[in-house]
Formats: C-alpha cells, sequence, structure tokens
C-alpha cells in the first residue's frame, strides 16, 4: 500500500478571528487567514463545532447539533448584500475589549443588528429560489430548531424542561399554536439559519480553492437542553417525564481527583439501533455539508459508551 505524504495544518476557531464587531466571523479577516494557510503550504484549518452555544457560550453544549452560530455571521457580508449599512454596525455596542468575546453584548446586541438585516431581506430575497431550496433541503432539523429557538426566547431562555407540558411533549395542538404566534420570530431563525449557510459554504469553497481542508469537530454529546433533546427525546435515555435516567460525566483521572459531571443525555443506542441509526446519520450528512473531515470529540468516548448498549 502506498504511503500517503505528510500534511499539516493549524487550529484557529472561528470566533478568534479578528474582528471589528465583537467575534469573530466569515469577514475578510477569515479569507486572508485562509490565505496565510495557502501561503504558508498549510493543508488544513482545524476549527472549533460551529453550532449556536447555550448556557456557558461553550461550542461543545450547542443549542443544536445540526444549527449554524448566528454569530459567526459577517456583518460586512450583509452590507456588501445591502442588508446592512456601515452606520448601523459601526453603532452596534459588542463590548469594550476587541481582544475578548463579550458574549453578554453579543446575546443583548447582535440580534437587533440580524432583525435589521432579516426586515429588509423580507423585502428583496425572501422568495428567491435559493432562500426557498435552502428551507427545503434542510427542514428535517431547521423547523424543531427554529421553533425551540423562538418559544425558547420568547421564555426567557428557561430550559424546555420546565415548558409548559404541552409544549415540553410536542403536542400538536399546543405546538400549532405557538407557531402561529410565534412566526415571525420563527421566520427570523430561517433567516439566520440561511446566511450562515451561504457565508459558511462561501468560505469554504474559497479554502478548498486555494487547497485547504477544513477540520471540524463534532462534539460527541448533545446538551440537555437543546433542540435535539427537545424534539428527539427517543434517541435518549428519558424517563417518562422527559427527564434524563442519567447523565455524562468523567471518572476521576489525573485530571480531576473527583471527576466531572457534564450533564448531557445519553443516548438510547438500542432505540438507535431499531431506526437504523439515522439521527446519527442525518448529523454526520449535515455536518459534512459544512467539513471536508470531521473528528468526534471524542472517538474514544464514542467506542467505550455505545460498545456497552
Amino acid at each position: 500500500m502506498a504511503l500517503q505524504g505528510r500534511e499539516s495544518g493549524i487550529l484557529f476557531p472561528i470566533f478568534s478571528i479578528p474582528s471589528r464587531f465583537g467575534i469573530g466571523s466569515f469577514s475578510r479577516e477569515a479569507y486572508e487567514f485562509v490565505d496565510f494557510l495557502s501561503g504558508a503550504g498549510q493543508g488544513y484549518w482545524q476549527i472549533l463545532p460551529l453550532g449556536p452555544t447555550g448556557y456557558g457560550n461553550s461550542p461543545y453544549q450547542p443549542y443544536s447539533a445540526f444549527a449554524g452560530n448566528p454569530y459567526f455571521i459577517s456583518p460586512e457580508k450583509l452590507i456588501e448584500d445591502g442588508l446592512l449599512t456601515w452606520d448601523e454596525c459601526n453603532g452596534a455596542f459588542f463590548g469594550l475589549d476587541e481582544t475578548r468575546v463579550d458574549y453578554g453584548a453579543m446575546y443583548e446586541n447582535r440580534d437587533n443588528l440580524l432583525k435589521l438585516a432579516h426586515g429588509r431581506f423580507i423585502t428583496d430575497g425572501r422568495e428567491s429560489k435559493e432562500y426557498t431550496a435552502f428551507l427545503k433541503k434542510e427542514a428535517y432539523w431547521l423547523t424543531d430548531y427554529a421553533l425551540f429557538t423562538a418559544i425558547k426566547r420568547s421564555k426567557g431562555g428557561a430550559s424546555w424542561l420546565t415548558w409548559e407540558d404541552g409544549l415540553k411533549r410536542h403536542d400538536s395542538k399546543a405546538i400549532d399554536k405557538v407557531r402561529a404566534e410565534l412566526a415571525d420570530d420563527i421566520d427570523f431563525v430561517y433567516f439566520k439559519q440561511y446566511e450562515f449557510d451561504k457565508q459558511w459554504r462561501a468560505l469554504r469553497d474559497y479554502a478548498n480553492g486555494k487547497n485547504v481542508k477544513i477540520i471540524g469537530d463534532l462534539p460527541f454529546y448533545v446538551s440537555l437542553d437543546s433542540a435535539d433533546a427537545w424534539a428527539h427525546p427517543e434517541v435518549f435515555l428519558m424517563d417518562k417525564e422527559l427527564n434524563p435516567k442519567v447523565v455524562a460525566g468523567c471518572a476521576p483521572d489525573a485530571f480531576s481527583s473527583t471527576g466531572q459531571l457534564w450533564g448531557n443525555p445519553i443516548y438510547d443506542w438500542k432505540a438507535l439501533e431499531k431506526d437504523d441509526y439515522s439521527w446519527w446519520a442525518d448529523r454526520i450528512r449535515r455536518n459534512y455539508e459544512f467539513l471536508d473531515v470531521i473528528r468526534i470529540d471524542h472517538f474514544h468516548g464514542f467506542c467505550e459508551c455505545s460498545s456497552v448498549r
């Protein structure tokens, strides 16, 4: 068997890219980093998970295993598309220190800026073939994620485990009612995911054109307070009240003498097997829309956990 040539790359999270707007994004600086990698003979750019961060802002506790983080949408690209102005972007507050991400300021103000862009998009681009095709193609996860996000926002960020029983259990009457009430908020989530998808694909295509491939992390677990756990409790070991029977953690080791309690729900591997692991297959397929190489974080845990199913 012929040996493959050795290759190298650099780990550099999207949020660490220099930016004047509070957090690294798919902006000109990201393209310049690709140019740097290409010029330095580097074949890979490794990034951290791209999902929307939840409580604690960890990329390993995302609100969705399928969605993208709207913080990474480049305001400059929205300006180029005529959806924002420089005055609007420069007038937004994203923190006092450009070298650090102020997630509080991002949470309070990023959506305000994106809502301005969304309002113009409704007039100019909502009926475009590209947008319609995106909604149709990604509906298998996007519909639930947008609804989850809109409900959660309307409840001040409260965990879905505290929602009224009808919403908590995905009752069709309760869902239809809230879907009508929150139609504008749901459409806003659609728009953000469309813009994320469009901007990231353009950046990835640019990188591939420079012979730079993207390595991305795929967290083994998902957050308990996520669209995945809410919309697909059958994937996880839940009791009749939809509380997790057990949660993930780590036994005491050299890193932590007391062990670690992560709180993620554990997969129901028997149920997954009966369904031919379709949720996992969809997740891998979706991530390959974003990435050239997937790194499961961490694969040892994947093997050990699935081996005792």
